[in-house]
C-alpha cells in the first residue's frame, strides 16, 4: 500500500470515526437513566463498526476498547438484565469515546495512537462480569481483554457444513474511494470466512475505483454462517447501495462428514455462545457541509422485493450527498474573493471614466449579478448548522452534573441555525466555558433551590438565531445571579476599576467577568478559580469579530449573549476617507451617517468630545487621532460621523468623507499588525489600492 493510499485511508478513518463518537455521546447523554433496546442497537452497532475499521487500520488499543463495549451491548441485547446501574454503565461508555477522541486527535497532529487501552478494557470486562453474576476470570496469556478477534480462534471441526457464497456489492454514488471501501469489507469478511477471492483482485490499485464503481464489487468465500447472518452482515456495509448475494453451496446427497476438512478461522464469538442474528443494519453518518444522514443498508430478506425497493429508494436519496474536504472549499472561497477583486479592478478602472459606455454597463451589472450569486452558493457550502456543537454541550451538561451532584437539564433552541465553519471552530470553546460556569457558579445545590421556591432540578438553555448579518447565541441559567457588589470588590483588589464605584452600573461590573485572570472563587477545583474560562470567551470572540455581554438579576438567573458574524471572509463594508487614504467599515457595525452641527457638540469634565443626536449623548472617536494620521479634516461640523455599534454601545466615528459601499474580501493582517488595536484585516480595493478594515470593538477598549 503507498503512502498516499494509507493517506486516503486515515482521513476517511478519522472523519468517521469521529462523526460516530459523536453520534454515540449523544445517544448515551440524552438517555442515559434507562436504556431501550433500539439505543442498545444503536451502541452496539457503532461500536462493532469502531472495532472492525480500527483493526483494519491496525490500531489494535483502539479496537480492543470498542470490543470490550461491544461485547457488553451484546449481551444487553441478548439477556435484556434487568436491575441495571445504567449511570455506572454510560460512566463506561463515555470512558471509551474518550480513549478513542484522544486517539484520534493524536492521529489528526501527525501523531502515533499509542495510548494504552488496558486497564479500560479491564473494567468494562470486569463490569460485564458483575452483571453477568460471574466471577472475573483472569486473562488469557498473551490475549489482553478486549483484544481485537484476530487472536481468537475457533477450529470448525470436521462435520461442520461449510457454506460457499458469492456477493456483487455497489457503493453510494458519491461516497468516493470505493477501493478502499471493498478492502475494508474483505478485512470484516476474515472474521467469519476463508478462501476469500475478489474481483478486481488488487482493491488497494486506485485504478480499481471506476471497475468497482460501474461493475461493482464481486467477492466469493466459504463460511459455516448461515444465508441470513451473511447477508445482514455484508448488508451493514458502509455507503451500501446495492447487494445481491447468492448461496453456491447446496449440499449434495453423496456428501458425508468425512468429506468436510477441517478448517481454521478466525471469530470473536465464543464457543457457548448463540451466534446473534445481526438483523439491523450498521449505519454510518456522512457529510453534506456538515449535517448527518444515515447511510443506508438492507435488512434481513424476509421480503426481497419491498427491501430491495425501499433500499433502492434510501440510496437515490443519500447519493445527492456527498463530503468535501474543507480545504477545497477553502479554496474555492479564496478563488471567489479573488474574482469578486478582479470584477470592481474591471468595472472601476480609472482609463473608463467619462466614457459612455451603455453596453458595457449593462454587461458588467449581468457579471456582478452572477458574482454575486455564485458567491452565496459557495458562501452556503462553507454554513455549517449549530446542531453538532450544541448536542456536545450535553456531554459538559451530564459530567458536571456528576462531579458536583447538581441537577441541570439543557435546553437546546434554533441548533439548526447555520454559520461559517471557521467561526464555528472558535465559538465551541466559549459556549462550554459559559455554560461550565453557568452550572458551577450560577446553579444552586439541590436542597437551596428547594428552600428558595425554585424545583430542585436548574435549567439551561441553549439558544441561537440570526439578527442580519449576524448570529445571536444565547445561554441562560434560572441559577443565583451574579453578585455585583462581590464582583466589583474584586476588579478593585485588581485594579481594573477606573472611576468611583457609583458610577457603574450593575451591567457594566458584571462585563468585569470577561477580563483576563478574573474570578471570584478563593478556591481553584476542577472547572474554575484560574480566571481562565472567561477570557476563552472574550478572546475567541475577538478573534472572529463578536462580541459578549451578560445580564444577570439577582437570585433569576444569568443570560450571557453572544453576537458572532455569519461569515467572516467576504463582508459588505463602507469605505471612507481620512487623509487621502480609504478605510472600510462593516455595514453590520453602522447604525447611520450624519453631519455634525455646532450647537449639539460639548466637552465633557473629563475632556470627551461628546454629541447630542436625538436626545442621546454619544462619545466621539476621530479616527485620524487613534491611528495618528496627519493631514485629515479636524473641524468636525467639516467632516462626517458615523455612528456604530458594537453590542449595546454606541460611538460616533469621525471621518473626512464617505465613498460608497462595496464588498471587502477580507485578508488576514500580517503578525506586526496584529496588537494595533482597531484593525481587524484589510481588503484590495478596484484600483489595486489596499485598504485596512476597521474593528469596531477596538475603539469601545480604548
Amino acid at each position: 500500500m503507498t503512502d498516499f493510499d494509507r493517506e486516503s485511508m486515515l482521513e476517511m478513518f478519522i472523519f468517521e470515526m469521529s462523526q460516530l463518537i459523536d453520534q454515540l455521546e449523544a445517544t448515551i447523554v440524552q438517555s442515559e437513566s434507562e436504556y431501550n433496546m433500539d439505543q442498545i442497537n444503536e451502541i452496539f452497532r457503532v461500536m462493532h463498526t469502531i472495532k472492525g475499521s480500527s483493526a483494519m487500520m491496525m490500531f489494535d488499543n483502539i479496537a480492543g476498547v470498542a470490543h470490550s463495549i461491544e461485547d457488553l451491548f451484546y449481551y444487553l441485547r441478548e439477556e435484556n438484565p434487568q436491575g441495571l446501574d445504567f449511570k455506572r454503565l454510560s460512566d463506561h461508555v463515555l470512558s471509551g469515546a474518550d480513549f478513542v477522541k484522544e486517539e484520534l486527535a493524536k492521529l489528526t497532529n501527525g501523531e502515533k495512537p499509542d495510548g494504552d487501552g488496558t486497564e479500560l478494557a479491564l473494567a468494562i470486562d470486569k463490569f460485564l462480569h458483575q452483571i453477568k453474576g460471574e466471577d472475573v476470570p483472569a486473562p488469557e496469556p498473551g490475549v489482553s481483554p478486549g483484544e481485537p478477534d484476530l487472536k481468537r480462534k475457533k477450529i470448525v471441526t470436521a462435520g461442520e457444513h461449510m457454506n460457499k457464497y458469492k456477493a456483487k456489492i455497489f457503493f453510494q454514488d458519491g461516497c468516493e474511494m470505493e477501493n478502499i471501501r471493498a478492502y475494508t469489507l474483505v478485512h470484516n469478511l476474515q472474521e467469519f470466512a476463508t478462501d476469500i477471492v475478489h474481483v478486481p483482485s488488487d482493491v488497494i490499485d486506485e485504478s480499481t475505483i471506476p471497475l468497482i464503481r460501474n461493475e461493482g464489487f464481486i467477492v466469493e468465500f466459504s463460511s459455516p454462517r448461515d444465508y441470513t447472518f451473511v447477508y445482514n452482515h455484508l448488508g451493514a456495509t458502509v455507503y451500501l447501495r446495492e447487494l445481491a448475494l447468492e448461496d453456491k453451496s447446496a449440499p449434495s446427497p453423496e456428501s458425508t462428514a468425512d468429506d468436510l476438512p477441517e478448517v481454521e478461522i478466525f471469530d470473536e464469538i465464543p464457543d457457548d455462545t448463540p451466534i446473534p442474528d445481526e438483523s439491523a443494519a450498521e449505519e454510518e453518518i456522512i457529510m453534506e457541509a456538515p449535517t448527518l444522514a444515515e447511510t443506508f443498508a438492507p435488512t434481513a430478506p424476509t421480503d426481497a422485493a419491498a427491501s430491495a425497493d425501499a433500499a433502492q429508494k434510501k440510496a437515490a436519496s443519500a447519493s445527492h450527498m456527498i463530503s468535501v474536504n474543507v480545504n477545497k472549499l477553502d479554496a474555492l472561497l479564496n478563488l471567489m474573493g479573488e474574482l469578486v477583486i478582479s470584477e470592481a479592478m474591471v468595472t472601476q478602472n480609472s482609463e473608463l471614466e467619462g466614457l459612455q459606455l451603455e453596453s458595457f454597463n449593462k454587461e458588467t451589472r449581468q457579471l456582478r449579478k452572477i458574482i454575486s450569486n455564485l458567491q452565496q452558493t459557495v458562501m452556503q457550502m462553507r454554513m455549517v448548522p449549530l446542531s453538532a456543537t450544541f448536542f456536545r454541550m450535553h456531554r459538559i451538561v451530564r459530567d458536571m452534573c456528576r462531579q458536583l451532584d447538581k441537577d441541570v437539564q439543557l435546553d437546546i433552541v434554533g441548533e439548526e441555525t447555520e454559520v461559517d465553519k471557521n467561526i464555528i471552530e472558535h465559538i465551541a470553546d466559549p459556549i462550554m466555558h459559559i455554560i461550565r460556569n453557568s452550572i458551577d457558579h450560577g446553579v444552586e445545590m439541590p436542597e437551596e433551590r428547594k428552600k428558595s421556591g425554585k424545583p430542585a432540578k436548574a435549567r439551561v438553555l441553549l439558544e441561537a438565531t440570526t439578527a442580519g448579518g449576524d448570529v445571536l447565541i444565547i445561554i441562560k441559567d434560572d441559577g443565583r445571579g451574579i453578585n455585583v457588589q462581590k464582583v466589583l470588590a474584586k476588579a478593585k483588589a485588581n485594579g481594573l476599576t477606573m472611576k468611583p464605584d457609583a458610577e457603574y452600573t450593575d451591567r457594566e461590573i458584571q462585563q468585569f467577568i470577561f477580563l483576563p485572570g478574573f474570578s471570584t472563587n478563593d478556591q481553584v477545583t476542577a472547572f474554575s478559580g484560574r480566571g481562565v474560562g472567561m477570557d476563552v470567551v472574550s478572546s475567541n470572540l475577538e478573534i472572529v469579530g463578536g462580541t459578549a455581554l451578560v445580564d444577570s438579576v439577582s437570585g433569576e438567573g444569568t443570560t450571557f449573549t453572544l453576537k458572532i458574524p455569519l461569515t467572516l471572509t467576504i463582508q459588505e463594508g463602507m469605505s471612507v476617507l481620512v487623509a487621502g487614504a480609504q478605510y472600510t467599515i462593516p455595514i453590520a457595525n453602522i447604525i447611520k451617517s450624519f453631519k455634525a452641527r455646532p450647537e449639539n457638540l460639548f466637552t465633557d469634565p473629563s475632556g470627551n468630545e461628546m454629541i447630542t443626536e436625538r436626545g442621546e449623548i454619544y462619545n466621539i472617536v476621530r479616527l485620524h487621532e487613534f491611528f495618528s494620521i496627519d493631514g485629515a479634516v479636524t473641524d468636525v461640523c467639516e467632516g462626517t460621523l458615523i455612528m456604530l455599534e458594537n453590542g449595546e454601545h454606541v460611538v460616533c466615528l469621525l471621518v473626512d468623507d464617505l465613498i460608497g459601499q462595496q464588498q471587502a474580501v477580507v485578508k488576514p493582517m500580517p503578525k506586526y499588525f496584529k496588537k494595533v488595536r482597531g484593525l481587524s484585516g484589510c481588503t484590495l480595493l478596484g484600483n489595486g489600492d489596499i485598504s485596512l478594515i476597521i474593528d469596531v470593538a477596538g475603539f469601545f477598549d480604548k
